[in-house]
């Protein structure tokens, strides 16, 4: 069972893929997430703070539309542009994961993200049925 997830509140796909696919009606795969508004607009350019909280925003819009919220969260990738904006990432991220519940997490410096950004976060949720 697959179904597919979207919402008009965070930035519509760019490719062949969609914002979130619900698999089994329990797992959540959502895609990686960057700093763009609902409208595509990239916000916070050279800010890695402003970025992760659209980033997080974006995330939590998918989330909500499939009946989830951070706290179905069990696994999120990061994807930084430079490892040396990881504290200031880690900061907005430890906002919305209380530590003593958080998920699993890998965070891994990349060469270059779509459109330039300095971050991008997938996660994967258990959603309730």
């Amino acid at each position: 069972m697959r179904q597919i997830v979207r919402t008009e509140n965070a930035p519509a796909p760019v490719g062949p893929y969609n914002q979130a696919v619900l698999a089994t009606g329990q797992m959540l795969f959502v895609a990686g997430q960057i700093p763009l508004t609902p409208d595509g607009e990239l916000v916070a350019s050279g800010d890695i703070a402003g970025q992760t909280e659209q980033v997080f925003a974006n995330l939590d819009a998918i989330l909500k539309a499939a009946g989830a919220s951070f706290s179905d969260v069990v696994k999120t990738t990061v994807f930084l542009d430079d490892m040396n904006d990881f504290a200031a990432m880690n900061a907005v991220y430890a906002k919305y994961f209380d530590e003593t519940n958080a998920p699993a997490r890998a965070a891994v410096e990349v060469s270059r993200l779509p459109k330039d950004v300095l971050v991008e976060i997938e996660c994967i949720a258990m959603v309730s049925t």
